[in-house]
């Protein structure tokens, strides 16, 4: 598995001869990504699918399946375009076969951030083949359960998040790795903040942390 960090909760899945981008938001670099396998949507706001950049990267990869949180089906149809009718809605708890990739969503409601801001549907994608790591992509909630995971793809900072909470969401889930995401609106010494807190108390004798950040890109 080769996994890209595009910056903020975007990420390029290369496994089992699949090519699949997850949440590209508008914190993301993705204008130069073409030739994908699958569009994987965790929830509808805009840090994680840009509804500007929406259409040319459908355009730039014709044959991808678009798939979306249920809710984001009807809100991204307009901003998809001529794509409209490739939307598919991904509900939390049905497995979808990509080749020999498969993905799970699970889980069911974006985490409260405070009440005046109504809260959404999101799903969380766990992806799975024979011979390759099992990697959890939470979208923005802390709650799901994805089962065992090898690599856990770990927000660091939001308006709904702690990171007293973001610790024990990383014990609960007990990955052998965890890479930052979620980080766009931090600069580097913030960051790095977050990140000792995560590697020193995500695991009883510390998590290992692969920081994309700088190399961008790694094979697992």
């Amino acid at each position: 598995m080769d996994i890209t960090h595009l910056g903020h909760s975007c990420v390029l899945l290369e496994v089992a001869d699949q090519r699949i981008l997850v949440d590209p938001g508008n914190f993301s670099d993705i204008a130069d990504v073409r030739d994908l396998t699958a569009v994987l949507v965790t929830h509808q706001h805009p840090d994680h699918v840009d509804p500007a950049q929406l259409a040319g990267l459908l355009d730039r990869s014709p044959d991808a399946r678009v798939l979306l949180e249920p809710e984001s089906v009807g809100q991204l149809a307009e901003a998809a375009g001529e794509h409209r009718d490739r939307l598919e809605s991904m509900p939390s708890g049905t497995d979808i076969e990509l080749g020999p990739v498969t993905v799970s969503p699970v889980g069911h409601r974006h985490a409260f951030i405070h009440d005046f801001v109504p809260r959404i549907d999101n799903v969380g994608l766990v992806i799975r083949a024979d011979g390759e790591p099992t990697l959890f992509h939470p979208g923005d909630a802390l709650d799901a359960e994805p089962g065992p995971v090898d690599v856990l793809l770990v927000p660091v900072s939001a308006p709904w998040a702690r990171v007293g909470d973001t610790v024990t969401f990383v014990r609960r889930i007990a990955p052998t790795r965890a890479i930052p995401i979620h980080d766009g609106l931090l600069n580097d010494t913030g960051r790095e903040m977050y990140l000792r807190h995560i590697s020193s108390f995500g695991a009883d004798g510390g998590l290992e942390v692969l920081d994309l950040r700088e190399q961008g890109r790694t094979r697992l």
